[in-house]
């Protein structure tokens, strides 16, 4: 080994890649992107008009035979609007669907629905009328539409807390 070698000075991060010393001649680091807002985020309400509509669509069927062609055609404009106009929400949508309390509201929709009919046939009330299933569907659609808005708070809500949406 050569005595030299020995006693080269370390090199610095700057010559180590290569880069001179003088830190207006290195490249500017990229800016990090501005995180999103809470409003930008936020679902538009007229999301929550299609998944109330959608939620009391049992009790549509059976009012309105005859519609479940405009349903379908509802559920694929749903759909379609979700996966191209809110790109950018589509991430707090599946964030939304992941969470806990976003499938508690569903399951407990859903027992609703069901403990609601299987009530009713216990007591002896039928649902026979078009205007009573039009009044279930309603309130079947309001309670969605109420309890997809408070999760949709709370998830916003603990984003915001979390450093991962800007007030």
């Amino acid at each position: 080994m050569s005595s030299t070698a020995a006693t080269a000075l370390p090199q610095t991060d700057a010559e180590q890649l290569g880069t001179a010393a003088d830190p207006a001649a290195a490249e500017p680091l990229p800016e990090a992107e501005p995180l999103p807002t809470v409003a930008e985020m936020q679902l538009p309400a007229w999301f929550f008009g299609f998944e109330g509509v959608l939620a009391g669509a049992f009790d549509i069927l059976h009012a309105f035979p005859g519609a479940w062609p405009a349903l379908v055609v509802l559920f694929a404009v749903n759909i379609t609007v979700s996966l191209t106009m809110m790109r950018k929400r589509l991430k707090l949508a599946k964030m939304l669907w992941r969470g806990k309390g976003t499938r508690k509201v569903a399951f407990l929709l859903l027992g609703l629905r069901i403990g609601s009919h299987v009530l009713l046939s216990v007591i002896g009330v039928a649902l026979t009328s078009a205007l009573v299933h039009v009044l279930f569907a309603a309130v079947m659609a309001a309670l969605t539409v109420g309890l997809l808005v408070y999760t949709q708070k709370t998830a916003l809500r603990a984003l915001v807390e979390a450093g991962k949406l800007a007030a």
